[in-house]
């Protein structure tokens, strides 16, 4: 039985070496902000906002979409047990 992620972790790399993590609480959630929020405005210098989680009210980021050069998505799951 194939073992379902509780979330990911969006890392991304930034021009200049800074890092940035973002967490979604599932791929959909992602391809979502990726495709409507990001891709539309990849070449921009123009500020857009990136999801954070509520922990702490009134916590927001801003990215410039043309200065992220990479992201990676990395499943986390909860379990911290290894079944094989």
């Amino acid at each position: 039985m194939p073992r379902t992620p509780s979330e990911y972790i969006i890392h991304m790399l930034m021009e200049g070496g800074h890092r940035e993590e973002v967490r979604f609480s599932t791929v959909q959630e992602f391809q979502k902000w990726y495709s409507g929020e990001l891709m539309p405005k990849a070449h921009s210098d123009d500020f857009i906002s990136v999801p954070v989680p509520k922990i702490n009210p009134g916590e927001y980021m801003v990215v410039r979409p043309s200065k992220i050069i990479g992201i990676r998505v990395e499943p986390v799951f909860s379990s911290s047990v290894e079944r094989y």
